[in-house]
């Protein structure tokens, strides 16, 4: 072993999602390191998704305000996660990254469709030079290869780019890098099939490695989501032996009452202060109330599935009413009342779906554990799945009757619906992955209708009386209430 180790400490975060509360205590725990070592020595990272629209902060500032707070807390790169890469788009994307980044993005997976380049707010990979070691980082997001297609990208396999860049990289560094938003066990996979890896920092499925594992010789490690820790490692690497030879690895909470750096605090007021200005735009003046009920039908879950029927030109609107959180007073509505009722990044989508498949999720919606089902992931930010809203169809129910009994019958219009048929269906993109209902992700020829989400949706109907109106028309009648013909 040679006589002088080379020593390097790397400080990472993954998945904030904008959890701003957590930023103040992240940066004064990064400065704190700073301060402890030379700063020749620190490198300082993020993998993905620390933007995220649901927060006005974000929102209200086009992302402006989780830029200039990883500015200030110094941040050497970051590689995009699919919040920031399928959320906002390209141009959006673009216009906040060149004008306010004073640190790269990676993105070694993400082509440009019409040139099949690398966009010019981002890098493929990068090389930097921490305590006389050169550092290879390459940085691959998860390929959602249909939504990024309609947005303009290309995002190609990430284990081939990883295969790609490190047999590049490799010869020129001695340290070389993954920042990974694939996953745990696209992580685990890459570390035992790829060589020359030295260490991977991983996100995207909120997992917490409280020390880093060791796969193939390579490093793991990650640190949950939300900013509820900070990654701290410390390596010691041998130029004699050309490998790390000391690898020290964990995790930090960030704590209530833990010391917060109060430039990031008042940045974080500034930011405030200015998104609630931008999202005081009015959207529409309610002559009246509209109420939401999680548990069965409302006008406002029935004026969202009218609205996503009549976004994607379809037969049938279907969305579950837990994408609402709130019902909604009369008076003046702002976008930044509708961004507090419908958080979700969910998009609208159209597709096939047979009868027999709908009938299936209409007899689950009428069931307590799929109304009280939590669900995580897929753009979901609520906290229950709710009943199935829907427009277009008049469902006829027994509720007295044993569970998958209790569908009477549907009608599409006027006609009964018939189960070996395909109808055109509106729904949103949340379905098709399988989550909430099992029956809705067997549709064929799906459509994906990017970049708006469904509070755009419902901001166009809400400004239309007549659409308004149109939601109090009940679409289920329960034979055994003698329920009525309007929903109030």
């Amino acid at each position: 072993m040679s006589d002088t180790l080379q020593r390097l400490v790397i400080l990472h975060t993954n998945d904030l999602h904008s959890h701003f509360e957590q930023m103040p205590k992240i940066s004064a725990y990064f400065d704190r390191v700073r301060r402890l070592w030379p700063p020749d020595q620190v490198l300082t990272l993020d993998i993905g998704d620390h933007m995220d629209r649901m927060r006005p902060e974000t929102e209200g500032t086009h992302a402006i305000a989780n830029i200039e707070i990883m500015n200030a807390t110094g941040y050497d790169a970051m590689v995009i996660g699919n919040n920031e890469g399928l959320t906002f788009t390209p141009e959006w994307l673009r216009g906040v990254i060149l004008e306010h980044a004073r640190f790269p993005l990676i993105g070694s997976n993400i082509l440009e469709s019409a040139t099949g380049e690398t966009p010019d707010w981002m890098v493929p990979s990068l090389t930097l030079e921490r305590s006389g070691l050169r550092i290879g980082l390459i940085g691959v997001t998860a390929p959602y290869q249909e939504y990024y297609g309609l947005l303009g990208w290309q995002v190609t396999d990430p284990m081939q780019a990883v295969a790609a860049y490190a047999q590049q990289l490799r010869p020129e560094v001695d340290l070389l890098i993954v920042m990974s938003h694939l996953g745990l066990r696209m992580d685990q996979r890459m570390a035992e099939e790829l060589d020359g890896i030295d260490l991977i920092l991983g996100g995207h499925t909120h997992h917490l490695l409280e020390e880093p594992l060791y796969l193939g010789g390579t490093y793991v490690c990650a640190t949950g989501k939300f900013g509820q820790y900070a990654g701290h490692l410390e390596l010691a690497y041998d130029p004699a032996q050309r490998r790390i030879v000391e690898m020290n690895g964990r995790v930090i909470p960030m704590t209530d009452g833990r010391e917060e750096d109060s430039s990031i605090t008042t940045l974080l007021d500034h930011f405030r202060i200015a998104s609630r200005t931008a999202l005081d735009e009015e959207v529409a003046q309610l002559r009246q109330p509209l109420r939401l009920d999680w548990y069965g039908e409302s006008p406002l879950g029935n004026l969202l599935a009218a609205g996503i029927r009549r976004w994607t030109s379809a037969d049938i609107g279907l969305v579950n009413s837990g994408q609402l959180l709130q019902s909604l007073k009369e008076g003046r509505l702002t976008r930044g009342r509708l961004l507090e009722i419908c958080p979700g990044p969910i998009n609208p989508c159209r597709l096939l779906l047979r009868g027999s498949d709908l009938l299936q999720a209409l007899e689950e919606s009428l069931l307590d554990e799929f109304m009280e089902k939590p669900i995580r992931g897929f753009g979901f930010r609520g906290e229950v799945l709710g009943v199935l809203s829907v427009d277009g169809l008049t469902v006829q129910v027994d509720s007295a009757r044993a569970p998958y009994e209790r569908v009477l019958a549907v009608h599409v219009g006027e006609a009964l619906l018939e189960l070996d048929r395909s109808y055109v269906v509106g729904t949103i993109d949340m379905f098709t992955f399988g989550s909430g209902y099992l029956s809705l992700s067997r549709g064929e020829q799906i459509t994906y209708l990017l970049p708006e989400f469904i509070r755009d949706v419902l901001a166009s109907q809400l400004q239309d009386e007549g659409l308004i109106a149109e939601a109090h028309r009940a679409r289920f009648e329960d034979v055994a209430r003698n329920s009525g013909k309007k929903v109030e």
